[in-house]
């Protein structure tokens, strides 16, 4: 199989919808997880009571799940990795890309990835 012209260095950034909702996402959680006692909880809504309830109760939980949210990121990130060498993205910015986009933002970077499918020169 060959690969066809403009496959090495294919990137495509995710989009800036999820990119901010994952940026505030992480945001919150990394202040509710490392900061609890800086958070307005009565400013934010129905999301306040909610949130000081699992820093109360469950702060453990928050923090576990915390680092496990960013182990699940590095190994997206490590798929991403595999992927583009699958799938002959083989330009070292272009991998860098994916590997960088995708451990920031998740599956919004990597379901982009999975979806590409590479163009393929005909055999002659």
């Amino acid at each position: 199989m060959g690969k066809a012209a403009g496959n090495e260095a294919y990137f495509q950034r995710c989009n800036l919808f999820w990119c901010a909702v994952i940026t505030l996402s992480f945001g919150y959680y990394t202040w509710v997880v490392f900061w609890p006692q800086s958070v307005p909880y009565q400013s934010l809504g129905p999301l306040g009571p909610f949130t000081r309830y699992l820093v109360d109760h469950h702060h453990s939980l928050l923090h576990n799940g915390f680092w496990l949210a960013w182990l699940i990121h590095v190994g997206e990130s490590s798929y991403a990795m595999v992927l583009c060498k699958y799938k002959g993205i083989t330009n070292g910015w272009a991998q860098l890309c994916w590997i960088l986009q995708t451990f920031l933002f998740g599956i919004a970077s990597l379901s982009i990835l999975i979806a590409y499918r590479p163009k393929r020169q005909k055999q002659t």
